[in-house]
């Protein structure tokens, strides 16, 4: 079958090209946003696949591994098409704001499938879900360790109790090639307005892989380099790029991750670092008061293995001061 032009926002691409425009949102109770998107149409016809990244603006790893990668793939190597979304909330990274749209206050990887009249996340994450979700056969969606987050390399893998659609985003996963893998169970239905766009996207029949590197805002090269490898493991899987695509070995799976909240206000010692195992009841920080005198032990109520623990000192009661993952068996 002969490729065809592809167009998404004001970015068009025939085959074999590569072209660079923006996903225009009006302007409505708030100001309009306009998200960058790249289409590489390859010269071979083949899949649809898009990748996401900067729903939180300050995950920077993940910007800079889609701008890294829509430099470098050739149209002319390419089957199929690539829709890439480096940077969803640009307000969040403009002012280094982390976890939420500073224009609403919302968080644009929970808005799904958003609202063509609500406010700019809203509307942001409904022309997201029209022009790229629903126009891709698959979706890549990246993250990283956010401004406050120190967080291990790990993927999730979406369990949605569709076998056909399991088994594909069970070798997206494994093919992505990061050693640590969540099993995130999406088998309740999603409630409308609160979903992320992976949800949106597997609810929809599209296979689906998350991936998680970075940590505290940065930019080394070895997590970019991770996500850049694992999207192009993904592609080769597809058959996009040449090559066989190598799944990782022996991963370690992750079941259950339970979020350990501090109970106090204060300033925030951690005590492990992301990948190291504890058990249950163990220290995992401290919190002091603002003159040094410690309040509490921030402990673990599970064994497992620590995913993210939070890189800052500040603190308030119910903010997140670790993920621990429970190991899980192989499925």
């Amino acid at each position: 079958m002969r490729a065809a032009n592809v167009t998404v926002g004001t970015a068009t691409a025939r085959p074999g090209e590569k072209s660079a425009g923006f996903i225009r949102v009006p302007s409505g109770g708030d100001a309009a946003t306009d998200i960058p998107v790249i289409v590489i149409n390859g010269a071979k016809s083949g899949t649809k696949l898009a990748l996401v990244a900067g729903s939180h603006g300050t995950e920077y790893a993940s910007i800079i591994a889609l701008e890294k990668l829509a430099q470098s793939v050739a149209p002319a190597e390419l089957s199929g098409t690539l829709i890439i979304v480096p940077l969803v909330n640009l307000a969040s990274f403009a002012r280094k704001v982390p976890h939420l749209n500073p224009i609403d206050g919302k968080n644009m990887n929970r808005m799904y499938p958003g609202s063509a009249d609500g406010t700019q996340s809203e509307r942001a994450s409904w022309a997201i879900g029209r022009q790229v979700v629903e126009q891709c056969d698959y979706l890549i969606d990246l993250h990283g360790g956010d401004l406050d987050e120190n967080m291990r390399r790990y993927s999730y893998w979406p369990v949605t109790g569709n076998d056909k659609l399991d088994a594909t985003t069970r070798e997206m996963a494994l093919a992505f090639g990061l050693d640590h893998i969540v099993i995130q169970k999406n088998q309740e239905p999603a409630a409308a307005g609160t979903t992320t766009i992976s949800r949106f996207a597997t609810d929809l029949g599209k296979p689906t892989v998350i991936a998680e590197a970075g940590h505290a805002g940065t930019t080394d090269a070895a997590d970019v380099d991770a996500l850049i490898q694992g999207s192009e493991n993904v592609m080769r899987y597809l058959k996009m790029l040449p090559g066989d695509a190598k799944p990782v070995d022996h991963p370690v799976w992750i079941g259950t991750i339970t979020t350990v909240r501090s109970d106090q206000d204060g300033i925030f010692y951690p005590l492990v670092v992301p990948e190291a195992y504890v058990t249950q009841g163990m220290r995992v920080g401290y919190v002091t008061d603002y003159f040094g005198n410690k309040l509490a032990d921030v402990v673990s109520p599970v064994s497992g293995v620590v995913v993210y623990v939070c890189s800052v000192p500040s603190m308030k009661k119910g903010d997140t001061a670790a993920y621990i993952g429970e190991i899980a068996s192989a499925p």
